[in-house]
């Protein structure tokens, strides 16, 4: 089934039940490779991507939505920000206590909805995704909370790609994020871009449309990050357009 307007039921009759169960088959072997990817170039080169949009020499207080295993969590904790991570599946945030523990950095890390957070509004300097938007059922939900729990003039980076588009037809090299990944899994995930509409968006067109529709914050896009992080075909490679969008709040 290549129409992603012709949705996959979902087995389990909820949507955020079926995402966690995925995320939660993929824990162990998604763990691993973000150690990998802590120690490989592709720390520094995200390092200098994030930085160059955050204020200098200031320590900020950092929401890191969707943590998964916790990459982005260690890797801006080693600069010295006061550093939070949830995700909706315990297992991955038992795998990011884990990696900060053996990395040795210091951050806070707690199972929570990136579209329905307990933070009081204004709660931090910078709200973070990588990976995560595809993911969500309500989308327009989790932009707004995250503009809810950052203070005045605070930033906003979401770093997503249209996953779903073409995944059917996508002819991947041997060396690759997901060559590991089993078919069943592959399957569920094809699933889960079923499942939702935000498989059918115009990316990242719609999401600056929603940002500005909140009307609280100036935004903008990147969509050169792909061809920055991912120009090398290797384990960690991703062959769909990575873009960033940045919003800073009014």
């Amino acid at each position: 089934m290549s129409d992603l307007s012709k949705k996959t039921l979902n087995p389990s009759g909820d949507t955020k039940n079926y995402i966690e169960n995925y995320w939660t088959k993929r824990a162990d072997a998604f763990a691993a490779l973000r150690r990998q990817e802590l120690h490989s170039e592709k720390y520094s080169q995200w390092q200098r991507e994030i930085v160059q949009h955050l204020p200098p020499a200031k320590q900020l207080r950092i929401l890191d939505v969707g943590c998964g295993a916790g990459f982005f969590s260690v890797l801006l904790a080693n600069e010295g920000h006061l550093v939070t991570g949830i995700d909706l599946t315990p297992a991955m945030i038992a795998q990011a206590e884990t990696l900060a523990a053996a990395e040795g950095c210091s951050c806070t890390f707690q199972t929570a909805d990136a579209e329905h957070t307990a933070f009081s509004d204004g709660s931090f300097d910078v709200v973070i995704a990588r990976n995560l938007m595809w993911n969500l059922p309500h989308p327009e939900t989790a932009y707004a909370e995250w503009l809810r729990v950052l203070a005045p003039n605070g930033i906003l980076l979401n770093y997503d790609a249209e996953y779903a588009k073409d995944h059917h037809r996508q002819k991947l090299p041997a060396l690759n994020a997901h060559a590991d990944v089993s078919a069943e899994l592959l399957n569920e995930c094809h699933n889960i871009y079923h499942m939702l509409e935000i498989s059918l968006f115009e990316r990242p067109r719609w999401d600056l449309e929603i940002l500005k529709a909140l009307g609280s914050c100036s935004c903008s896009v990147d969509q050169s990050v792909g061809d920055r992080i991912y120009a090398e075909q290797d384990i960690f490679y991703i062959p769909v357009p990575m873009f960033c969008i940045k919003a800073v709040k009014n």
